[in-house]
């Protein structure tokens, strides 16, 4: 009978990665529950403690996305884990550098929000928390930026800081740049991304940056995939070519069942499963971003500007572009891509790959499990 049961367990953890069909997945453990999670920020460094800038700049990026040089309404929620003390003044460092419009707690554009009363430093969340807020702000500049600070990456952490964010009536938007392997009971966690206040609020998350499988929470249904992709550009910072990046996640959830938006559209070999990721944007760290970012305090801080890629990039900037035009949606994005009028919204990545799973690591038309249905064109869906 203990055999029976032994071998009872592991069938029912395989018959869950059959039932995606093949699809690229981690392999899933019946036992591994949400107890058991912890969010990683998919931050990428490929160039660290610089003097002066390099990498893209926002005038760049937003001509590549066609977004405009100014303007945002309502707050963007940045969900991180652990504190960066000196965030507040590495981001005046940013805007000044870029001629931003200053985002400070007195002129009531910053706020930052622990969730416990103290909360530890950790260098490679800081990073983190300065790519998320340095670039939400310079993608929608007249936006508010709330970072809500979980005590630790721990899934009961993160979640307490979701809910806070989303009880806001003020949020438009929250950017969840980490992610985690999926997890059993994770249906039970998806009324975390749905607004106490608004149905406006639109939810964002990295796809991860291991290249082909699924991660949570991108895997929710209620939750905006954000894969990642390379740019090719020139010399001065011109958009040449857009392709799949090798590193992006994206595949079919384990768990999760194919939402309407999807099964309208009509995903090939989904399965009947939640396919992510939904949207793309630029994650190549050798087209990264520039960040600042101070270590250290009282007479040892130090800072130092980073060029600094990953999937982590996009959803901060995803959710600043829902800051931007008000309209991003899942709703929206599959109806928008299957409509005649496709190219104005989506750029559409046709090759690339980030993996050796055939179908489901290939860039290609239409809508693909690395780069979604592809990158920004516009602020209005």
């Amino acid at each position: 009978m203990l055999l029976y049961m032994k071998y009872k367990k592991i069938f029912a953890a395989l018959a869950v990665v059959v039932a995606a069909a093949s699809a690229p997945l981690d392999f899933v453990q019946a036992s591994y529950r949400f107890s058991d999670f912890h969010g990683k920020p998919p931050v990428h460094i490929y160039k660290s403690a610089q003097k002066s800038p390099t990498g893209m700049t926002p005038a760049e990026i937003k001509k590549i996305y066609n977004l405009p040089a100014a303007g945002g309404k309502g707050t963007v929620a940045i969900i991180d884990a652990y504190d960066a003390p000196n965030i507040e003044s590495d981001l005046a460092v940013f805007d000044k550098q870029y001629n931003l419009p200053s985002c400070t707690t007195a002129n009531g554009c910053f706020e930052k929000h622990a969730i416990a009363t103290s909360t530890a430093t950790d260098s490679g969340w800081a990073m983190e928390i300065s790519l998320d807020v340095e670039w939400a702000h310079a993608i929608a500049p007249a936006a508010k930026i709330l970072l809500v600070e979980a005590k630790t990456p721990s899934g009961a952490n993160l979640v307490n800081a979701i809910d806070y964010a989303r009880a806001r009536k003020d949020v438009v938007a929250v950017s969840m740049s980490w992610g985690g392997a999926e997890f059993s009971d994770e249906l039970s966690y998806d009324s975390h991304f749905i607004s106490k206040t608004s149905s406006s609020i639109a939810f964002f998350a990295s796809s991860g940056d291991d290249g082909a499988g699924a991660s949570w929470p991108a895997s929710s249904p209620s939750v905006i995939g954000v894969g990642g992709t390379s740019l090719q550009v020139s010399s001065s910072g011109a958009f040449i070519a857009e392709t799949a990046w090798s590193g992006s996640g994206g595949g079919v959830s384990a768990y999760e069942k194919e939402p309407a938006y999807q099964t309208a559209y009509k995903i090939s070999k989904a399965n009947g499963m939640r396919a992510i990721p939904d949207v793309s944007y630029d994650a190549d760290p050798t087209t990264g971003y520039p960040v600042y970012l101070t270590t250290g305090s009282g007479s040892k801080a130090k800072g130092s500007w980073n060029v600094v890629g990953g999937t982590s990039a996009g959803a901060p900037q995803w959710a600043a572009i829902q800051a931007l035009g008000g309209s991003a949606a899942l709703s929206k994005f599959y109806v928008d891509k299957a409509s005649t009028s496709t190219l104005k919204y989506f750029r559409d990545i046709t090759s690339g790959t980030n993996g050796d799973c055939k179908y489901y690591c290939d860039a290609r038309k239409r809508y693909d499990y690395v780069t979604g249905l592809g990158s920004p064109q516009t602020v209005k869906f």
